[in-house]
Parts: structure tokens; C-alpha cells; sequence
């Protein structure tokens, strides 16, 4: 039995500017959590939405058989890196089923505040 489906959106993105510390841990993020708990690679293309401008991707990554990938939208650069201060939304489109969740790591202030929500899944 597969776990997972194969269209997902996320409808939130924000990737703040400012971060309280540059490094790793505590730069401001946003993160697609991707499961693959199927038997074959699963093969991911990632479109990004704005308010104000046509599309950008896509973006592609590859999820190994039964792994697990935590993609920084900030290390994202091909076909253009993630605009920090800007709103955006995303899709999700994988030869297999997945699972996606959504986290942020908004590190402005030292009050650092962390959310997480499960993507839309479409079929």
C-alpha cells in the first residue's frame, strides 16, 4: 500500500529577510517535508506562486525510495533563488506518492517562533 499522493500544494510561504543569527540553525526558513515511503525514487517538481508575477520553476528533487527529505525553500536556486519578504505559494507534482508537510522557522525577533501545517493534497 502507498503512502501519500501525488499533487500537493502548500498555500502559505513567507521566508523573512532578518534572521537573529546567520547561522544554519537559526536562519529564518521555510521547509517542504517530503516523505517517500514507497519502493522507487519519487520525483518531485515544485512550482512557486506570487501575488504579482507569473510563476517560477520548476524546481526538481529527487526523494530516495523510503526516505525522507527536508527542503529549505532558502536553498533553493534553479531556476531562481526563493525572494526573501515575499509572499508565495507552492505546488507539488511527484511520479509517486508522497507526503508533504510545511514548516517555517521565523527568527526575527529572539522570541523565535516555529509552525508547521500538513499541505493540501490533491489527488
Amino acid at each position: 500500500m502507498s503512502i501519500g499522493k501525488t499533487h500537493w500544494a502548500i498555500a502559505e510561504g513567507y521566508i523573512p529577510g532578518k534572521s537573529v543569527d546567520d547561522s544554519r540553525e537559526l536562519l529564518s526558513h521555510e521547509t517542504a517535508c517530503i516523505l517517500n515511503a514507497n519502493d522507487a525514487p519519487a520525483h518531485v517538481r515544485i512550482l512557486l506562486y506570487f501575488a504579482d508575477r507569473e510563476p517560477v520553476g520548476p524546481y526538481e528533487v529527487t526523494v530516495a525510495p523510503r526516505r525522507t527529505l527536508h527542503l529549505r525553500f532558502n536553498d533553493l536556486t534553479d531556476p531562481a533563488p526563493v525572494p526573501r519578504d515575499t509572499d508565495y505559494a507552492s505546488t507539488f507534482e511527484s511520479d509517486v506518492p508522497i507526503v508533504v508537510q510545511h514548516t517555517r522557522l521565523d527568527s526575527r525577533h529572539p522570541n523565535i517562533a516555529l509552525l508547521s501545517t500538513m499541505a493540501f493534497a490533491g489527488n
